[in-house]
């Protein structure tokens, strides 16, 4: 008796993302980033057409254009989100004002990039909304105008990505202080989420973010129980100075993942950066005159 023929493999890949008049350089980032023995990649010449694809079949994943104004793909996201509310979409503008992202963030955009944007942390993105379930949402805005902006985000890595690329965004900075506001804000939402939430995804951690006339602040509050910077055996900054990479062996004794720079890098990056008495709510000051930083 003839056993019986092996099962047929799917025809058609399981996901599909649908690329709004995507350049080559869009094309490329996804080629390398989504495999396409999972994801199928449909295309759509402009946000008018992207609707009544979006009303025919659910996507998993859309990226706007990067010639339509964040403005466009916002109101093109409000659509969407009333007929496929679990859309993950990525917005891909030609330029980038707090009051946009801002926008983007209320309306549940899974990220925002504008251009001139780096391919690399694209692909990080792309990859990061590929491999997770298919809807969720992990930042929530409390309150917000560009100047002042309060949020709540889910205590995971991914959230905190997803979190540290939209104030990147939002920060009207020169590049140069920009990247040193976001690094030095990266480092203490991971910090956050991993020793006061203990990567928790029940706990959030609370943020916000300011910008006055001569600086910027982000404060980022953690639900843990706090600590004392004399004590900070798994970081960079209690290592003695005869021994300063102590912590690296503490670190790996304990299970805990590489790092532990992170309160010396951001003490190296901004102007200030100020702890509560209880250790789990910090201050991160950029002054924008130079004039008016610390001594």
């Amino acid at each position: 008796m003839n056993s019986a023929p092996p099962l047929q493999s799917q025809a058609f890949p399981p996901k599909t993302a649908l690329v709004v008049d995507a350049d080559p350089q869009i094309e490329e980032v996804l080629a390398s980033t989504l495999d396409p023995k999972i994801w199928s990649i449909q295309h759509a010449p402009n946000n008018r057409a992207v609707l009544p694809l979006a009303e025919a079949k659910p996507f998993d994943l859309i990226l706007t254009s990067e010639k339509t104004s964040g403005n466009e793909d916002v109101e093109l996201l409000r659509k969407i989100r009333r007929v496929r509310p679990h859309t993950r979409l990525i917005i891909l503008a030609d330029e980038s004002t707090p009051a946009d992202v801002i926008a983007s963030m209320r309306e549940r955009a899974f990220s925002y990039f504008s251009k001139p944007f780096s391919p690399p942390s694209l692909a990080d993105m792309i990859r990061l909304a590929a491999e997770g379930p298919c809807w969720d949402e992990g930042i929530e805005v409390l309150s917000a105008t560009p100047a002042w902006i309060r949020l709540v985000a889910r205590c995971e890595l991914k959230t905190a990505d997803r979190l540290v690329q939209f104030i990147y965004e939002i920060a009207e900075l020169p590049e140069d202080e920009k990247v040193a506001v976001a690094t030095a804000f990266r480092e203490m939402v991971l910090n956050a989420i991993e020793h006061g939430g203990n990567f928790d995804p029940d706990e959030y951690i609370e943020v916000s973010y300011v910008h006055a006339r001569h600086m910027v602040m982000c404060r980022v509050k953690d639900p843990g129980k706090g600590f004392s910077l004399d004590d900070l055996r798994h970081a960079a900054v209690g290592s003695p100075p005869e021994d300063p990479i102590r912590h690296v062996a503490y670190r790996e004794e304990q299970g805990m993942r590489p790092g532990g720079f992170g309160v010396l890098m951001a003490q190296r990056l901004v102007d200030e950066v100020i702890y509560s008495e209880q250790g789990n709510d910090v201050l991160l000051i950029k002054y924008l005159d130079p004039a008016l930083g610390a001594s």
